[in-house]
């Protein structure tokens, strides 16, 4: 299977790891790019010298092209992508944030440079300062996608930039493989049907819920993380909504995450509030969504915690390994494309 982004990033298969936090840890990285797609790095709760060493061992697990994210919103995230460009990450990604600066210094060494964009102003803007190519995030996405469905963003952005675009949001198989390439992208990245395989550290509780819950069974809301943000429906995740911003847990959590990244947290605390209200409101929503999300990727807690999950959970059946997961999909779409090719003559 050959596109502008096998081509661009030298892998096998047009198939990412979106980078999630808890999830895209290097044993998932590696194990992705080893089965000829593209492994991404998630460095959101991980400080300079864990994201360093996360690299080191990627490259210890696998000889084969990799990436990893950058969150710039996130505390820490510009330290991250300083190391990512240090260790010559072969592709990088960013999201929420402008990445000039991330583009210029991974082309020094060769590197590639993909946005995470929601519109075609976004996509643009990456492309004017040297993106190599946009993840164009559907409103099915788990996280953070936005108002317009895959469907339509898709197209729209490979008619608005030259740059290739990665379609995410709404993709677990051969057939969303095939569809997201005759709407005009380039490739796909995939979340949630990563989340639920063998390989995925994902607690088992939540594995197993993203495969008894339908296509109806998940939500976006700006009450979650301060932006649109779709979950996975539970009770605790009702209840997070409901609740919306807890300033008081926000203060004690965030306490917690400048002690994960190592930022004494009176600096953390006066340059978020130096940042003014809006900028401090919202990273007091990130604090909260960040707890709640380890606690369920990690400790499976159905009580509180909360996991970002896409609509596409509802088409997930079993938990395969990753390679299981390559391999079916890019045989389901060469079958699409045959009975396509009969359809339409």
């Amino acid at each position: 299977m050959k596109t502008r982004i096998t081509e661009l990033f030298g892998i096998e298969y047009p198939i990412l790891l979106s980078g999630m936090s808890w999830i895209s840890i290097p044993k998932m990285v590696a194990a992705v790019s080893n089965a000829g797609g593209l492994g991404i790095l998630a460095t959101g709760p991980l400080n300079a010298e864990q994201t360093r060493q996360a690299i080191r061992e990627i490259r210890s697990l696998t000889d084969k092209p990799f990436g990893a994210n950058a969150t710039l919103m996130f505390p820490g995230a510009v330290e991250n992508a300083r190391v990512l460009l240090q260790e010559k990450v072969p592709v990088i990604n960013f999201s929420l944030g402008k990445g000039d600066w991330i583009v210029k210094g991974a082309h020094a060494y060769g590197g590639k440079v993909i946005a995470t964009v929601v519109n075609a102003r976004h996509a643009r803007r990456a492309e004017e300062y040297g993106a190599d190519g946009v993840i164009a995030t559907g409103h099915e996405a788990a996280a953070h996608g936005e108002a317009v469905t895959s469907l339509v963003l898709v197209p729209s952005l490979a008619d608005a930039v030259k740059i290739p675009v990665i379609a995410a949001g709404g993709f677990a198989d051969g057939r969303g493989l095939a569809a997201a390439l005759a709407l005009g992208a380039e490739g796909i990245a995939m979340g949630t049907r990563f989340m639920t395989t063998k390989e995925s550290p994902l607690h088992a509780n939540f594995k197993q819920l993203s495969i008894e819950k339908g296509v109806a069974d998940t939500f976006a809301s700006l009450r979650i993380d301060g932006i649109p943000c779709r979950v996975l429906k539970t009770k605790a995740a009702e209840k997070a909504e409901r609740r919306g911003l807890n300033l008081i847990a926000a203060f004690f959590n965030s306490r917690e995450i400048a002690q994960q990244i190592r930022i004494p947290y009176f600096k953390l605390f006066l340059g978020v509030i130096a940042s003014g209200w809006k900028n401090a409101r919202q990273l007091a929503f990130l604090a909260n969504a960040f707890k709640a999300f380890h606690l369920a990727t990690e400790n499976g807690d159905l009580e509180k915690g909360v996991l970002p999950v896409g609509q596409v959970t509802g088409l997930l059946h079993d938990e395969p390994t990753v390679k299981e997961v390559i391999e079916r999909m890019v045989a389901e779409a060469k079958l699409v494309r045959e009975k396509l090719t009969g359809q339409l003559g």
